[in-house]
């Protein structure tokens, strides 16, 4: 499980640890210091069926990123530093998942659809990432839109952005 930050409280850890062990959370702004959550991870490599090349992932919440809203090329610049193919990001309270310069990014938004002063009417969130074998990936959005759970399909292929 791979969370973008801003857990603000043990609690909220624990119930994520009682769902799955394995927990890879990076820092948020709201989130305690004292928990020494990264700023960011590179968290998953897949490699394809010859052993070689695959996918890498990697998470940020985006609150130490300048300019913190999302932008593009801060984006990608980050996915470059980080080394990975495709980067699960927060930060901006709205739901993405595009390709762009060749990698893919993901915002999940909030699986809680609280308060943000960024988005008048946010929707609750989360995003399925199927890592497939080789260097594919489908991610699959839950979305809570007037009481029913909507699901998107978008897929990622290494190389054929």
């Amino acid at each position: 499980m791979l969370c973008t930050g801003n857990l603000t409280d043990r609690a909220t850890l624990e119930y994520l640890q009682s769902i799955t062990p394995d927990v890879r959370v990076v820092r948020g702004e709201f989130d305690d210091k004292a928990q020494n959550f990264p700023v960011s991870l590179r968290v998953v490599e897949q490699c394809d069926d010859d052993g070689g090349g695959g996918l890498a992932v990697g998470i940020s919440n985006g609150c130490c990123m300048v300019p913190a809203n999302g932008d593009v090329d801060t984006l990608a610049a980050t996915a470059r530093q980080m080394d990975v193919d495709v980067l699960v990001t927060g930060k901006t309270h709205r739901f993405e998942a595009y390709e762009e310069q060749g990698r893919f990014f993901t915002n999940p938004r909030k699986i809680t659809g609280a308060f943000s002063p960024l988005v008048l009417d946010p929707i609750p969130s989360f995003v399925l990432l199927e890592i497939k074998p080789g260097t594919e990936i489908v991610a699959y959005v839950y979305q809570l839109e007037n009481d029913e759970v909507v699901i998107h399909r978008t897929e990622y292929k290494k190389g054929e952005c």
